[in-house]
């Protein structure tokens, strides 16, 4: 798969689940659907973060690396979005939960960190 087709299919990608976080958002009372309801949304805006971290780190990187290495960027530029939307999840439920220290965001940052310093040296 060439690099282009990656970023059409993660754009496409990210699209639907913008649609779909958007029908949450309106059709969903998390009041009233509890667990699978927050679950819902926290999903949803997952993939969505995920998917825009992913296209961001993608188009910084494209500019400064040639064509051969577009198959490492594809893995580097996937993992840290999934880890930045992690991070921004992780945020959103900690505050939702009413929990959210500046220290705990740090905390949470740090163990993003630690992940991806394990993923680093392993490669």
């Amino acid at each position: 798969m060439t690099l282009k087709a990656y970023i059409w299919g993660i754009r496409l990608v990210t699209l639907l689940s913008f649609g779909a976080f958007v029908f949450v958002v309106m059709l969903v009372d998390p009041d009233s659907t509890g667990l699978a309801g927050k679950l819902f949304f926290y999903f949803s805006l997952f993939f969505v973060l995920s998917g825009i971290f992913n296209l961001f780190l993608l188009r910084l990187r494209k500019k400064s690396v040639n064509a051969e290495a577009a198959h490492y960027i594809i893995g580097l530029s996937f993992r840290q979005g999934i880890l930045l939307a992690c991070f921004a999840i992780g945020l959103l439920i900690l505050q939702s939960l009413r929990i959210l220290i500046w220290w705990d965001g740090l905390l949470l940052l740090a163990g993003i960190f630690i992940i991806e310093l394990y993923f680093v040296s392993k490669d």
